[in-house]
């Protein structure tokens, strides 16, 4: 057995050793680090909420009502008042009959699934699933198939395996619909119809996409109208509602069987109640024309960006998310980049396996509302010039 050194060592050989980098000071899109200030391209804040006036007004206002954290986990007395409000919020904005506050998305992923599905049944994942959803069908102790990214036929072939070898067990199917690290937008279309077709059941990943696209920033299914087509909907809100803590919504008889089944809800402390209400006030304003006009302009700022690109290179990918990979595939030459754009005053940092691929290291760029369109310039400027 390797030693913990030997372990560490290996891992700086293969430019895969990671470290924390301390944030000293927030202000909008600009952070200081070592005394130095930066422009944040790293953040999944989309809208900017974590610094909006009301949202910090509501977790402070929060705080002195019910204290710094919740005491207790859910069951006992860690449900107050924020909490409560906050799910009805999130049901609300889902189309959903009800919803489940967990400390984050990955607690939530992990809770629902492992309630879901067990040993007898099939969990099916495209290959790109975040780390919560991949992990969470390893413990549920299902049989897991995982499909190419968006591989609708390689979909239907694990169904109809799954139907054959558990005919009497349950399938859950189970995607994003924005990839966190391609921002892509998942095949949910085409998905909904194989499970319908298969009878499965559908979990649906919406962190990088609530908030940011469809009706009052619902998300992606709802953009494409298949809320009643969807079983299970996650999320967390640490993204655009700019606080902490993740979610699960459905029918009112799934958020029941998780409140009695999720281990990760029963035996977790609740969520801090200022969370909850920071969520709560984000979420007003996400359903409201001042969240109409931020996901405008967070619109305005991914089209900036792509042409900038698009302009100058064809060696960037450009999706229509705010999440743009700039793939180097090196981990080292990422390294290099990111090391780059840090002396340009750019906070970016290397994404590397595990989090991707081996071979596809890249940088991340996130765009939000808050950014201005010479930061946006000035960063295209720095990534084309950095990588020659």
């Amino acid at each position: 057995m390797l030693s913990y050194d030997e372990i560490l060592t290996d891992l700086r050989r293969q430019s895969l050793f990671r470290e924390l980098r301390t944030i000293e000071e927030v202000q909008g899109t600009i952070v200081r680090v070592h005394d130095r200030l930066l422009v944040n391209f790293a953040s999944n804040d989309y809208l900017g909420l974590s610094q909006h006036p009301s949202v910090r007004m509501a977790a402070k206002a929060a705080i002195d009502q019910f204290g710094a954290g919740a005491g207790a986990s859910r069951l006992v007395t860690g449900t107050q008042s924020p909490h409560t409000l906050a799910e009805r919020a999130i049901a609300a904005l889902k189309g959903a009959e009800s919803a489940i506050l967990f400390s984050s998305g990955y607690t939530a992923a992990l809770g629902a699934m492992t309630s879901l599905v067990s040993h007898g049944d099939v969990v099916i994942l495209d290959k790109l699933s975040h780390a919560c959803l991949i992990d969470g069908a390893r413990l549920s102790g299902a049989a897991v198939r995982v499909f190419p990214h968006n591989d609708i036929a390689k979909l239907r072939r694990h169904l109809e395996w799954a139907r054959r070898t558990c005919p009497s067990g349950r399938t859950l199917i189970a995607t994003e619909s924005i990839f966190s690290m391609d921002g892509t937008f998942g095949k949910l279309e085409e998905i909904t119809k194989l499970k319908n077709e298969f009878r499965a059941l559908l979990m649906v990943d919406e962190a990088h996409a609530t908030g940011v696209v469809g009706p009052q920033g619902a998300g992606w299914i709802a953009a494409l109208g298949l809320t009643s087509q969807v079983d299970v909907q996650m999320g967390t809100l640490s993204k655009a509602c700019g606080a902490s803590g993740g979610f699960v919504c459905g029918s009112g008889n799934l958020i029941q069987f998780l409140i009695n089944k999720a281990r990760s809800f029963i035996y977790s402390t609740g969520l801090p109640p200022s969370s909850a209400a920071a969520a709560l006030a984000a979420l007003e304003i996400i359903r409201g024309p001042e969240g109409e006009a931020l996901r405008c302009r967070l619109s305005s700022n991914v089209r900036l960006f792509d042409e900038f690109t698009k302009q100058n290179t064809n060696r960037i990918t450009s999706p229509i998310s705010p999440i743009f990979p700039v793939t180097i595939g090196d981990e080292e030459r990422a390294l290099l980049l990111a090391e780059a754009l840090y002396r340009r005053g750019f906070l970016a940092p290397a994404i590397r396996y595990p989090t991707v691929a081996r071979g596809s290291a890249r940088i991340r760029i996130a765009l939000s509302s808050s950014h201005s369109s010479s930061q946006i310039r000035a960063l295209s400027e720095a990534i084309l010039e950095s990588r020659g």
